[in-house]
């Protein structure tokens, strides 16, 4: 009976004889030795084929193997610091499970972007995207652990609505039956319910964007995480905000060691991830962009040059509050020192990452969040529901969302947001 291990797991088995089921990453001959570094889904790993050792069919067989090859490899495990993973094998025999059809088309040498994208489905085999999804599970795990050991309600919003949240210009129309609907844009409106009827709630699913952007931060379907909570501040979300991304970047440095080190990301940065955030108003924040963008006024709308400029002035994340409320949403709160200004804030990564969370405190009057619909030119009747919350036991309420694929780009130190998600939709993709 074989002993089947995961690649993961082969440290807990130096000097036994086990099974790996996996698929030909590379093969390389020399001489009497084939060096084989075979994958299984947990990692990497290094299998030797000695001439000397194995039945000379297995040793013609090790010679010719395709790439990506499924199979199974047994031999016996031993430690060796220059292998890929620290330890190796030496391979005894080798069962061919499927033998590729054609060539494989995504060799190792080095493949244009659009090439890759075109064969997403199979370059996720490849170790780049192996890393970034293995970090993109690891965060995801975090931000679960850490909304729900501090008793936040997991709380699923619909991804078909009635209507827009963050702005008409920005929504995918799905015909609905008899009536119009649009792919969600967030989950907050719908979070605010909860927050009402639970006291913390989160979201956590996918929401789409229509902007006709090609910046490398932009994606149509992306993932975010949105807390809501009853009788929060500004100040509360800002510290949770905080929190938060302290506990994702630990979690990454504690469990993320090996993919980190393929993906070459310098850690040291990540390491100073600490509380406090230093934090900025939006005035503050304008003074510092005006260095370097002279014709920036008070009142504009951060562009993302003018977010990688701020965020590349700090080793944390900043946290910027209180902008124009003139260019924030109908829903935030005025901040009552000065109504010109909204209760807002947005985390910016640093190293030039830009924002990676935005939120505010919520507007819990009735007649003024009326007030604001008008305002923002909003039709009040596929509002009523949201308008309910404010005339039954409404409380001061307050709010975030992270998006997910910004923040595993800035920990991964990657370019582009498509890397971080399996199979990345944009202007012009949404193949495969």
């Amino acid at each position: 009976m074989k002993k089947f291990v995961d690649i993961a797991h082969v440290s807990e088995h130096i000097g036994e004889e086990i099974s790996i089921r996996g698929w030909l990453y590379n093969r390389t001959p020399k001489g009497k030795l084939v060096f084989l570094i075979i994958r299984d889904g947990t990692g990497f790993m290094q299998a030797i084929v000695t001439e000397n050792d194995v039945p000379k069919e297995t040793f013609a067989l090790a010679e010719r193997l395709k790439q990506e090859t499924s199979l199974i490899l047994t031999g016996k495990i031993r430690a060796d610091k220059r292998a890929p993973g620290g330890y190796e094998m030496d391979v005894k025999s080798i069962d061919v499970i499927h033998e590729p059809i054609e060539e494989y088309p995504i060799s190792l040498k080095p493949h244009g972007i659009d090439f890759l994208l075109s064969h997403r489905h199979l370059h996720l085999r490849s170790r780049r995207p192996f890393a970034i999804m293995r970090i993109r599970h690891t965060v995801v795990t975090a931000i679960r652990e850490f909304f729900d050991s501090r008793g936040f309600l997991l709380l699923d919003a619909p991804i078909l609505t009635p209507t827009a949240c963050e702005g008409t210009t920005t929504l995918f129309e799905v015909p609905y039956f008899h009536t119009q609907a649009y792919l969600s844009q967030s989950g907050q409106l719908y979070a605010e319910a909860g927050a009402i009827a639970f006291g913390k709630v989160y979201t956590f699913g996918p929401t789409f964007r229509a902007e006709k952007s090609k910046t490398r931060r932009h994606l149509t379907e992306f993932w975010q995480i949105e807390p809501e909570l009853a009788f929060a501040t500004l100040d509360d979300i800002m510290e949770l905000a905080e929190d938060l991304v302290v506990h994702i970047v630990e979690r990454v440095l504690t469990k993320c060691q090996n993919e980190l080190t393929l993906l070459e990301r310098n850690i040291k940065p990540l390491e100073d991830i600490k509380k406090p955030f230093p934090r900025i108003s939006y005035t503050e924040a304008v003074s510092l962009i005006q260095k370097e963008f002279t014709d920036f006024t008070w009142g504009d709308d951060f562009g993302a040059p003018h977010e990688t400029y701020l965020s590349q002035q700090f080793t944390r994340p900043v946290i910027v509050h209180r902008y124009p409320a003139k260019v924030k949403a109908f829903y935030m709160k005025r901040d009552p020192d000065n109504p010109e200004l909204a209760l807002a804030m947005d985390v910016l990564a640093p190293e030039g990452y830009g924002e990676i969370i935005g939120g505010s405190e919520r507007e819990s009057d009735y007649v003024t969040l009326i007030q604001r619909l008008k305002e923002f030119n909003l039709p009040r009747e596929p509002f009523e529901w949201y308008l309910d919350l404010r005339k039954y036991g409404s409380v001061p309420h307050s709010g975030f969302g992270l998006g997910l694929e910004r923040t595993l780009a800035w920990i991964c130190g990657l370019h582009h947001v498509r890397e971080t998600i399996p199979f990345p939709r944009t202007i012009d993709r949404i193949y495969p």
